[in-house]
């Protein structure tokens, strides 16, 4: 495969090379030159249409950089204020015109020539947004995004103190796979402890966000924001009851053979009572997997891999750190989790994430790197919202990277020992994920057509859920408060509702991926890579075909691939 050189530049036609978007008085003039043109013919229409994706893609990456700013550094008072500027007096000017934009090009009356290979997915959504948008939502959303924020603030301030340093929550979480068993009790503790001084704050949180959550949904004519949500996602391609049916499927199929798995490693543990302290620890008496020293060394490593499976993989790795698009590692201050940001007008993105030198972090980081070769695949497409792809998709690049890169894990592990282990603690992370996919999934289901809930109600319906996709091999007894708040670590519940199944899709398509690769490395990379290159040009099972898999969450399908998985883990 070859693949020209990486270069970033501005191809700016309509916007002023020197725009900066430093407040509305300079931005307004550019909507009102779309909304007062004369539409005379087709090519018109497209000048249109093509201006106005510039134009989006240079306020996404303006307001992309002023998320990316802070979360590296949440206390940092100026960064946060460049990010509630924007959206609190930017986005909230835009959402009117943008809407009027839409309704004059859906109403043209040249839309109908359009390409439909071209425009058909971009007029759907464009529909859809028009049929969703109510102006007095505008106000509820924008507060809505200043609550969401407040998350990061609240989970980045969370540390512990352990021998006179000062540790994150996921720095602390090293400790949890050490084999004394008295320290990772303790760690568990004052982790939970700390958990728990912020638990009444983000439940006011989120019974906050769910109340104003579901007045947007009511504004804009549903029932309930669940409903609101599975259309303002762009869900055409599978329903509320495709998402039932995954949870049976899951429930059926995948959490016996957690359970079995869970069992499995209690006996090897020979452990009487098996806590939560316990389920990190490897089973067997061995130090933590330590792939990679540093974030420097993580970069490397990763470069290393990606270059195996496909020279282009790599050299997109070590482009991003060239021009400064990797922060990777765990501080005070930084906001939590790991992320992808495309940037849609320079098209290279930025990787953010904690890192603490562990296993989970290099999963962590070649997830991301799945993410960043789709943007940076997708980066020449000529309409912004063909680059901007619905999360089954997204995920299913992210995911397909973790299980594909897994087959040159040698860049991460020299010893055969460590590869091998590496490789089963990957599929046990699959087997347990994706009950906890389906968990949160439920849960979110519930919380959004039940919006009056009271906050006791939300901790008995987690915990009935818990019993459901739980493996029952885990004592809580007396820590059964930490159990009931456990949804409150998924930052998807408070900041991206309903964004969570999509990583089951995906994980299932990542899964077949992964089987035909076993079957033919060389042509699985290239349907790899193809299906990237479509970004959002057409629809999610189109787009999984092209990967050579299917886009299917059936209870035969879910049952296959199970076995599949297990019976690796078993080979590994």
């Amino acid at each position: 495969m070859e693949y020209k050189e990486i270069i970033i530049e501005k191809k700016r036609n309509f916007v002023s090379p020197d725009f900066v978007v430093k407040d509305w008085g300079l931005l307004e003039p550019y909507y009102n030159d779309l909304l007062n043109r004369k539409i005379n013919n087709l090519s018109q229409l497209e000048k249109l249409i093509f201006d106005m994706s510039e134009l989006d893609a240079v306020l996404s990456e303006d307001a992309g950089w002023r998320y990316i700013r802070m979360t590296c550094d949440t206390t940092n008072e100026k960064l946060v204020a460049d990010y509630t500027y924007f959206t609190n007096e930017i986005a909230p000017k835009i959402a009117p015109l943008a809407n009027e934009l839409n309704k004059k090009i859906t109403s043209c009356e040249f839309v109908s020539s359009l390409n439909q290979g071209q425009f058909f997915i971009y007029l759907r959504s464009m529909r859809n947004s028009l049929e969703l948008f109510r102006e007095e939502n505008i106000p509820l959303q924008t507060e809505i995004k200043n609550l969401e924020q407040q998350y990061g603030a609240i989970a980045g301030a969370q540390t512990i103190f352990h021998d006179a340093k000062e540790l994150t929550l996921p720095q602390a979480s090293v400790y949890l796979k050490s084999q004394d068993r008295a320290l990772r009790e303790a760690i568990y503790r004052k982790v939970q402890d700390r958990r728990a001084q912020d638990e009444n704050s983000l439940n006011d949180l989120f019974s906050r966000l769910i109340s104003l959550r579901h007045q947007v949904a009511l504004n804009a004519g549903f029932k309930n924001f669940r409903d609101y949500m599975h259309r303002e996602l762009g869900r055409f391609d599978y329903s509320v009851e495709d998402c039932f049916a995954f949870h049976e499927a899951v429930k059926k199929h995948i959490v016996p053979v957690a359970r079995q798995l869970e069992t499995e490693r209690k006996e090897k543990l020979k452990l009487s009572e098996y806590r939560p302290w316990d389920t990190e620890v490897d089973e067997e008496g061995r130090e933590p997997l330590r792939p990679v020293a540093n974030a420097e060394d993580l970069t490397l490593k990763t470069q290393l891999c990606f270059q195996a499976l496909s020279p282009f993989f790599g050299n997109c790795i070590a482009f991003m750190k060239k021009i400064g698009h990797l922060d990777l590692d765990s501080r005070k201050g930084k906001a939590p989790g790991g992320y992808n940001y495309p940037l849609y007008e320079t098209g290279v993105p930025f990787i953010f994430m904690n890192s603490a030198g562990l296993h989970r972090d290099m999963v962590t980081m070649v997830h991301e790197g799945g993410h960043a070769l789709h943007s940076i695949l997708t980066r020449d497409l000529p309409l912004t919202e063909s680059k901007n792809v619905p999360s089954e998709v997204a995920e299913l690049a992210s995911m397909g990277m973790e299980l594909l890169s897994m087959e040159k894990w040698e860049a991460f592990f020299q010893s055969p020992e460590e590869l091998r282990r590496a490789r089963q603690e990957q599929l046990q992370k699959i087997i347990k994920t994706l009950p906890w996919i389906a968990s949160i999934d439920k849960f979110q289901h519930w919380i959004y057509t039940n919006p009056d809930h009271s906050v006791e109600e939300r901790y008995a319906c987690w915990v009935s859920i818990m019993k459901e996709f739980g493996t029952g091999v885990v004592d809580y007894s007396g820590l059964e408060m930490n159990l009931q708040r456990s949804w409150q670590v998924q930052l998807h519940l408070f900041e991206v509702p309903f964004y969570y199944i999509e990583y089951g899709f995906a994980q299932l398509g990542a899964i077949a991926l992964w089987r035909n690769y076993k079957q033919n490395s060389e042509n699985a990379i290239t349907k790899y890579v193809d299906f990237l290159k479509l970004g959002y040009t057409t629809s999610i099972p189109a787009i999984y075909e092209t990967a050579d898999i299917k886009f299917d969450f059936s209870d035969a399908y879910i049952g296959e691939l199970s076995e599949f998985i297990l019976e690796q883990y078993r080979k590994a």
